[in-house]
């Protein structure tokens, strides 16, 4: 005999073989409470805890940083119920069940755990839902299976066709890119991004046709920007001066620097830099930006540097790997999955593009475009934070020639580009010119990598940046 449904009315149903009986809930009264009424039921409904699932990458604990809902709110599956901010990327919570928030278990800034109940829902029991022990102790999903917890930036909005289409093909769609509206991922986005990983070609989607740059004869010149010393402009921010000492837990992205630059500083670092004239590659960039605009693509430097980078790894695969704790064995990363720092109001983040190795610069350049808007919102998913094995940072961005780069391990090496200045040099026949310099610091793991690899990699490096004509020999 098993309890099929508990009800608020009078009685409860036993189910046996052919037979359906119905006894007064009195009988009961005192025949193993504790088991049978383990989940509680209000009116019509029944009452389970929402818990916060395992969001991968060993995170046991996160912060909510919003609640979208309140109690007494409605929700339906897939529903935004919260966003929640580990130490490495923000993430929104979504429902699994349909019904009503009844209780909300934490309350902005605290800290909620894995395992633990987030919220609890009232369900319809008639429509029926998982036994009650999955019901009460609902075991945490593996990060590949997470379908309710989506990264925030890649939150999934599609069909169930779609969703349909993306499990048949073994396809998670936190890494799809939505194009619908609002992001919403798209039958077209799915077989896009299958096509990427087979190699298939597709029919090219309606999209609007692209228009050739003018001639040069048609455009405007642009006016030489000016390169005068800009004045630094503090923040505008009130200054509130209190007379009092105040002390803030370390949390987000700053706990996660914490953690990374104490690994760091067991790595014996080796320094090395040197300064390139980028005064082709600023001609070529002058003359591709318009094209890479019509496209919607804004192209920066940053391609550049990446790529050149990745085709020195390929020569030198030594600086593509990673060293284990025990440090008796390297592992060659097959992916040049590269990273770049930004600086962005929740902290010092580093993104990553992936597999650089197969991608062309306008490629890199469009990736990097994605990047940059999710880490200015603060919606970098987990997936865009993790995986990195070869690190470039644009100090120059903010200013300054030289720096110390720190490794971000597992990685062995990493590089800080100053800002790109004008100056005078000497060409060949001894005539002073105006040449575009950028300093370049380069950092390694001098356990595994010794000064003269270094200094190869940095001359090939800045010899493909000086020359950029000389990178079309070796592109994928």
């Amino acid at each position: 005999v098993c309890i099929h449904r508990v009800r608020s009315c009078s009685s409860i149903r036993f189910i046996k073989s052919k037979y359906v009986c119905v006894f007064d809930k009195s009988a009961l009264k005192f025949s193993h409470q504790q088991r049978l009424f383990r989940t509680s039921a209000v009116s019509c409904g029944q009452i389970v805890q929402f818990k916060l699932s395992d969001i991968g990458e060993g995170i046991t604990e996160v912060t909510v940083k919003e609640w979208y809902i309140k109690e007494g709110d409605s929700v339906s599956q897939f529903d935004s119920i919260c966003e929640v901010q580990s130490d490495k990327a923000s993430v929104t919570i979504t429902s699994r069940y349909d019904g009503i928030i009844r209780k909300l278990h934490y309350n902005l800034d605290e800290i909620a755990y894995v395992g633990k109940p987030l919220v609890d829902i009232e369900i319809d029991a008639s429509k029926g839902v998982a036994p009650e022990e999955d019901v009460v102790e609902t075991p945490p999903m593996s990060h590949e299976e997470h379908t309710h917890q989506e990264i925030k930036g890649h939150k999934t909005l599609a069909t169930p066709a779609v969703r349909r289409l993306a499990m048949e093909n073994n396809i998670k769609l936190s890494e799809v890119v939505g194009t619908g509206k609002d992001n919403r991922i798209l039958k077209e986005d799915i077989l896009n991004y299958l096509a990427k990983q087979t190699g298939a070609i597709l029919p090219p989607s309606p999209k609007a046709e692209i228009i050739p740059p003018l001639p040069k004869s048609e455009t405007v010149p642009a006016a030489p920007k000016d390169r005068a010393r800009k004045i630094p402009v503090p923040v505008s921010r009130p200054i509130v001066f209190s007379g009092k000492d105040k002390t803030e837990p370390i949390t987000g992205f700053h706990k996660a620097m914490v953690k990374t630059m104490s690994a760091a500083l067991k790595i014996p670092h080796f320094g090395y830099c040197d300064e390139i004239d980028l005064t082709q590659l600023v001609q070529l960039r002058e003359e591709l930006k318009a094209l890479a605009q019509i496209r919607g693509v804004k192209l920066s430097f940053m391609p550049f540097f990446i790529k050149a980078a990745s085709l020195g790894l390929l020569q030198y695969p030594i600086l593509n790997a990673s060293l284990d704790e025990s440090c008796q064995n390297v592992t060659y990363k097959a992916s040049h999955n590269i990273g770049v720092a930004m600086d962005t109001e929740q902290g010092l983040i580093v993104p990553n593009v992936k597999n650089v190795q197969v991608c062309s610069v306008f490629e890199i350049a469009s990736e990097l475009n994605r990047l940059q808007s999710l880490g200015s919102a603060g919606q970098l998913g987990t997936n865009d934070l993790t995986g990195g094995t070869f690190t470039l940072s644009n100090i120059g961005t903010i200013g300054g020639t030289y720096t110390k780069p720190v490794i971000l391990p597992p990685e062995v090496a990493i590089g800080a580009l100053g800002k790109i200045q004008v100056l005078p040099r000497f060409n060949g026949k001894g005539e002073v010119f105006k040449a575009q310099i950028m300093n370049v610091s380069w950092s390694a793991d001098h356990r595994i990598i010794d000064g003269a690899t270094m200094a190869r990699f940095s001359n090939l490096w800045k010899s493909y940046l000086e020359n950029p004509a000389s990178m079309l020999l070796d592109l994928k």
